[in-house]
């Protein structure tokens, strides 16, 4: 830890980090009670949050009513509250802890190609249970790398990094050189590759979820410079406070194919499976679509800015 982050201007970061670390020991089926109080609570007063995850909602499920959209955006807060409230319960977790928490499926499918000495890519979009997920991953199966982004808050930035390394996990910032990435994958260490968050003008159009989505289109070629399998991923939680629930699905087939826009199309159809199974709890209050095609209008309020 750097010793500039003791420095009294953020000394209410970490009083924040010490309620969140707080409430992380509580039992989880307490914390699952007030998380999902707090989320439907929090419904009533998201603001921009709730009309940006409306907006989606309207965009990826036309089909559904407006009456079914509303109850689905509000348990999805109410998942969001559950997510918030039990950010703590990672941050110095024990590995008897983990095992009570996260139960795995399919684990055989990983197992497989790691026993075969194959480079493994886990696409795992963003569910909202995916850093409790990600613990399990890491402790229970094999130590990962992980591509992260630094967070305006140097104090909360350091703390999330320090529990996403807890087992051995390897960070890699998003601006280092990627071949430092290429050597960490083809070493043996499962790469958790997040995919589905607004590229900018960096990405590329290809559908999701009947709009156009702003990709970046490198899965296709990290699975073709390391010879990676591809297996998707999914996290949720479940029911009643019971824990977290990681399940391997089966890898793409054909892939990658070396044509940019059909590897991350099929990437994007994977994710819309996934969602499709488990609407409430992807994380809807992202601006996915925020980067439209030049002929088309925006989707979202130009008001504020994410």
């Amino acid at each position: 830890m750097r010793l500039n982050l003791l420095h009294p201007k953020h000394w209410a970061s970490w009083l924040g980090v010490a309620l969140i670390y707080s409430l992380g020991r509580l039992p989880f089926p307490l914390l699952w009670a007030f998380g999902s109080l707090i989320g439907g609570l929090s419904y009533l007063f998201a603001g921009s949050r709730r009309q940006i995850a409306r907006r989606n909602l309207q965009c990826c499920f036309p089909l559904l009513n407006h009456l079914a959209r509303e109850r689905l955006l509000w348990t999805h807060f109410i998942w969001l509250g559950v997510a918030t409230l039990t950010q703590g319960v990672r941050w110095g977790i024990s590995l008897a802890r983990i095992r009570r928490l996260v139960r795995i499926r399919n684990q055989s499918i990983i197992d497989t190609y790691l026993n075969a000495g194959r480079p493994v890519i886990l696409l795992a979009p963003h569910f909202i249970a995916l850093e409790l997920g990600g613990a399990g991953l890491t402790a229970l199966i094999h130590p990962c790398v992980h591509m992260y982004q630094r967070l305006r808050n140097p104090v909360i930035d350091w703390r999330v990094q320090r529990a996403r390394c807890q087992f051995g996990s390897i960070p890699i910032e998003r601006s280092d050189d990627l071949r430092s990435l290429i050597r960490v994958i083809k070493s043996g260490a499962p790469f958790i590759y997040l995919p589905d968050q607004d590229a900018g003008r960096r990405g590329i159009f290809v559908p999701f979820c009947n709009q156009p989505a702003a990709t970046v289109p490198m899965l296709g070629r990290f699975a073709a410079l390391t010879n990676a399998v591809v297996i998707p991923t999914m996290t949720r939680f479940l029911p009643w406070g019971r824990g977290v629930e990681l399940c391997f699905d089966t890898p793409l087939e054909q892939f990658p194919s070396g044509d940019p826009i059909a590897d991350t199309t099929q990437m994007n159809q994977v994710i819309e499976a996934h969602i499709h199974r488990l609407p409430a709890q992807y994380f809807w209050v992202h601006r996915r679509f925020k980067t439209r095609p030049s002929h088309l209008p925006p989707l979202y309020s130009q008001k504020r800015k994410r």
